[in-house]
């Protein structure tokens, strides 16, 4: 069994703190086999995380978050970035297409652009994994609905720390049946549910700074485009 980060957010996010090396270090730190970084709608510094990952032990994976119109979804394995504000159903043949799979991560986190605000049951079912342990947590009433939601359907599940800072990478872990320890058989393995999850809650206090300082990074961000 390998274990594996499958969301992590670097300095690239627009709510991300830490570069890459920051988050290799952690990753190798902890014991990780294998880290994605999956920042919102850029995928630089992930496609820099999976080439670099070796030097530090581990596999890298491709990945990015995109911003559907319906909410957050997960392209695992891709090395192009899929362009925000397509349709759900877009974004998920659009991963498909770059050889990706697609995760839809706390899809019933509405606050978080979870998708289940506005999408289908069905729809939701026709993800290639579901995100069941998200360890930026208040009540964990969401994960639960997310496992109940893959149980039923049968659809691959997954974890995630959603770590914006690199002290939090590997809260939250997927444990991947892989044949060997290389990028394509991880990604078959999840392809075909033959995953556990591991995970722990963010501690509350380290979530708010999170999102305070993704707000700042924002605010800084939006006067620097102005200025231009």
């Amino acid at each position: 069994m390998l274990t594996v980060e499958l969301h992590v957010h670097s300095a690239l996010s627009y709510d991300g703190r830490d570069p890459v090396d920051l988050i290799l270090e952690q990753a190798a730190g902890v014991g990780l086999d294998a880290v994605a970084i999956t920042d919102h709608d850029e995928i630089d510094a992930s496609l820099e995380a999976a080439e670099r990952a070796p030097e530090y032990g581990l596999v890298g994976i491709p990945g990015i978050e995109i911003s559907s119109k319906a909410g957050h979804v997960l392209g695992i394995g891709v090395e192009e970035a899929v362009p925000p504000g397509l349709s759900y159903g877009e974004t998920l043949d659009r991963i498909r297409e770059l050889g990706g799979i697609a995760v839809v991560p706390h899809p019933y986190q509405e606050s978080r652009h979870g998708v289940m605000a506005r999408i289908t049951r069905e729809e939701l079912g026709s993800a290639d994994a579901i995100e069941v342990y998200n360890s930026r947590l208040l009540t964990g009433r969401a994960n639960r609905q997310a496992e109940r939601f893959a149980r039923e359907r049968g659809l691959p599940m997954t974890a995630g720390s959603d770590a914006h800072i690199s002290e939090m990478v590997g809260q939250a872990v997927t444990h991947v049946d892989a044949t060997d320890r290389e990028l394509e058989a991880i990604l078959d393995a999840i392809a075909d549910g033959r995953t556990t999850v591991d995970g722990k809650r963010t501690p509350w206090r380290i979530s708010f700074r999170q999102a305070a300082g993704g707000v700042k990074r924002r605010v800084r961000n939006g006067v620097s485009e102005l200025l231009r």
